[in-house]
Parts: C-alpha cells; structure tokens; sequence
C-alpha cells in the first residue's frame, strides 16, 4: 500500500522467512523505502502482546480482510495470540522445566521495569547463552485470545490510525496488553521529542517511559521517520536494542490495562527532521 514519495507499507498473512528469531511471530504493518523492508527484528506499527504475569504472549497468526474508505485504505486483522518464546539448543535441546521459564520471565520484567539492572542482566543473559549454546525460538501454547486490530492508512498524509479491540480479554487472566510498533534499529538510530530530547544509538536505551507529548524515531542514512504520541489511558515507552543477528529493534510500546475494551493511536511516517 503506497504511502507518499518512495515509501509503502505491506502486511501479510505468512512468515517472512528473514534470519531473526522473531521470524516466527506475526507481524504488522511494515514500512518500506525505495523497496527496502525496514523492520529488520522489529514486529512492525499495531501488534498487541500479552502479559499474563511475566508471561509475555505473542502473535502466531493473523486473518486479513480490507475495505475501502474513500480515499483511504481500511486492513482488518485478527491476531491469534498463541507464542510464548523459549530457549531451544543444538539439535532443538534446551530447558523445559516451568520453573526455569518462571524464572526467567521475571529476570525480563526486572530489565524491563529497572533500568539500573538492565547492563548485569544483559551480561549474565548473553554469558548463558553462548555456554549453553542457546538460540530464542517460539513455542505454541493454544490461543489465548483473538484480537482484531484496524488500521487506517492515510497514504497521501502518511497517517496509520492503529485501532485495537480489546473485548476478547475478559476472563482471561491478561495482566497488561502492550501495542507495539516496531522497526529495524540499523534503520532508525536516532530518537527525537517534543521535549528536545536528541538520542543517538544505546544512549536511547532499551526501554524509557515517555514524557514529552510526541517521540520520534528517525533514520539519519534514509531520512525517514516515524513518530506516536501520548495517548491517554496508557503509558508510551520507546526502545532500541542492536546486537548482532539476535536483537535489532527500535520503536515504541504503548501500555495499557486490559480492562480498557478498545484503543486507538496514530502513527505518523515523515521525512527525518
């Protein structure tokens, strides 16, 4: 679906077979520029995850359908949320034990919710890896939830209006569903607010709560970026992660409670400020 200029946006109902880990999940919208796919690891603009705990569930599949709205383009998506990521090793081995899992969904949500431990994890994870040998891969669980996501795409303006129906999650044990939008981080290095704020590469950081009215990611080599702003009822964080073929995202994550029924944000694509 073009956008202005040399840009354009694709979903699709199938795996898109790249080297990253995340390969497995469904995606979004992806963004391209010249013909270039942009996301690399990134999941792409309107994907929900579940949190049940420190259980993070993600999209395994999804069910399209479109509809014109006048000038505008209309996707429907069903995601059926049904991954829960896991450590596999040589010839597929690795740990099975609940307890290990247990474990390790709540040293995430430490790096997530303390950014003063994020360095001591980030080492003591990759130390674990490499001795052990292991690799991400995402394991079925049965789906949890059905979510139907929206998306408006203002191609002429560059607008993608992301709407979420949340009334599928009642009754489910959801502690927190996050709306992610995601590209690839050698693509967007740069992050920029309504604040000032102007960071470059790791001085981004991981995962930042939001305070200014509008964030921006910009991509210094293609001149493209993309921005999302407060939207109220939920926080809005930013990220970026870059490490060898395993992690390369940049984005932001908006959080929200499940008990919501219904979301909605905006998403802006421009030219790099």
């Amino acid at each position: 679906m073009p956008l202005r200029g040399d840009l354009a946006v694709k979903i699709a109902d199938q795996p898109r077979g790249d080297a990253f880990p995340t390969a497995r999940l469904q995606k979004g919208l992806l963004l391209f520029h010249e013909g270039v796919d942009l996301t690399e690891e990134g999941v792409g603009f309107g994907v929900p995850v579940l949190k049940r705990g420190a259980l993070t569930i993600f999209p395994g599949a999804v069910r399209l359908a479109e509809r014109p709205d006048g000038a505008c383009r209309v996707i429907t998506a069903a995601f059926e949320m049904d991954l829960v990521e896991r450590l596999s090793g040589s010839e597929g081995r690795g740990p099975t034990s609940a307890s290990f899992y247990a474990a390790r969904d709540l040293l995430a949500a430490l790096h997530r919710h303390l950014p003063v431990l994020r360095g001591p994890l980030t080492t003591l994870s990759n130390a674990v890896r490499r001795w052990r040998g292991w690799e991400t891969t995402f394991e079925k669980i049965g789906v949890v939830a059905t979510l139907a996501v929206t998306y408006r795409i203002d191609g002429a303006g560059g607008r993608i209006r992301v709407a979420v129906d949340l009334s599928g999650l009642a009754g489910k044990d959801i502690t927190e569903v996050v709306v992610m939008n995601e590209l690839g981080a050698r693509h967007f290095d740069l992050y920029l607010d309504s604040e000032g704020a102007r960071l470059r590469g790791r001085r981004i950081g991981t995962w930042h709560e939001v305070s200014a009215a509008t964030g921006c990611f910009a991509g210094t080599a293609s001149g493209v970026a993309f921005s999302a702003r407060q939207v109220k009822g939920a926080k809005l964080y930013r990220g970026r992660e870059l490490m060898g073929s395993r992690l390369a995202w940049s984005g932001f994550g908006y959080s929200l409670r499940p008990t919501c029924g219904s979301f909605a944000h905006e998403v802006r694509i421009v030219r790099a400020p």
